[in-house]
């Protein structure tokens, strides 16, 4: 039984992603080639590995036997690339980063261009995550470094302050809700809505608190950024939910109302994770160092 380090990566990718599909692009391979080595580890270990279902794939109690091992083969592998690189004038990696829809598109751009303009050797994996999913990520060793909000239970893992920042309602300019001080979600959903694509972080949390009211969500369009999400909400076709930030930057530009969100879940502190800072490999350490420091 003979699996290279590649398989070991993909296996981990699958599982995280919970398709091969989504799996083999993580890992850079064609989905005839992911399918192949699976099959072949599969068949190497002589029990399945994998739990296939219209759905994608979970592991089986084997497959969460190897993902433990792989991650740990993995980690040691980018450990000993990073203690080499010493004698080559300067650590060189990968650090794997989770985030929230808010910090990824609200914070991290700036956050992360300082640290790799610094870091030139250094490569960031970005992937935008739940925090719930996030924290559990993190905790397995399946990602180096976490941005949460802060209202999630973290367990055992480290923290640190990352920004702060609150969700906030932008209308049309002459919409009914336009004038209030402030309003709460229940109230929203009496209105059609521009949101972000399904799979984004926020998304689903926003309807899985509008599942909690018991109310669904009557999205009339799905995009892909906040910007464009007010630009559509200037334009009339519904109201929104995004980050004060995005509302005060967009505001300077287009005809928009913005409202306080009074729920308390509105307000965002957002919170770095990781394992613990003893098993942080030094350029994972670095990126956290950086993040740490204020706008």
């Amino acid at each position: 039984m003979r699996f290279d380090l590649t398989d070991l990566r993909l296996f981990c990718d699958v599982a995280d992603a919970g398709s091969i599909t989504a799996g083999a692009e993580r890992s850079a391979l064609a989905l005839a080639a992911a399918s192949t080595r699976i099959r072949g580890m599969e068949e190497a270990l002589g029990a399945a590995l994998l739990i296939r279902s219209r759905q994608g794939v979970t592991p089986t109690e084997a497959g969460r036997t190897l993902l433990k091992h792989a991650r740990a083969m993995l980690a040691q592998s980018a450990q000993l690339r990073e203690d080499l690189s010493a004698f080559a004038g300067g650590f060189t990696g990968e650090v794997r980063l989770l985030a929230n829809t808010n910090a990824l598109t609200e914070f991290l751009p700036e956050a992360l261009s300082a640290f790799l303009a610094a870091h030139p050797q250094v490569s960031v994996d970005l992937e935008e995550r739940l925090s719930d999913e996030i924290v559990g990520l993190v905790a397995e060793g399946a990602a180096d470094v976490g941005i949460v909000a802060g209202t999630v239970e973290v367990g055992a893992l480290a923290t640190y302050p990352f920004r702060s920042d609150r969700f906030v309602v932008v209308t049309p300019a002459d919409h009914a809700l336009a004038g209030r001080g402030s309003v709460r979600f229940a109230e929203v959903l009496d209105y059609d809505l521009v949101g972000l694509d399904r799979a984004a972080s926020l998304q689903r949390f926003l309807a899985g608190k509008a599942a909690r009211e018991g109310r669904p969500l009557r999205l009339r369009v799905q995009l892909r950024s906040f910007d464009a999400v007010c630009r559509m909400v200037e334009c009339g076709v519904g109201v929104g939910v995004v980050p004060a930030t995005t509302a005060a930057r967009a505001a300077m530009t287009m005809r928009l109302g913005r409202v306080e969100l009074a729920d308390d879940w509105s307000a965002r502190e957002l919170t770095i994770v990781v394992r613990a800072d003893a098993e942080l490999r030094p350029y994972a350490r670095a990126l956290v160092e950086s993040l740490r420091t204020p706008a």
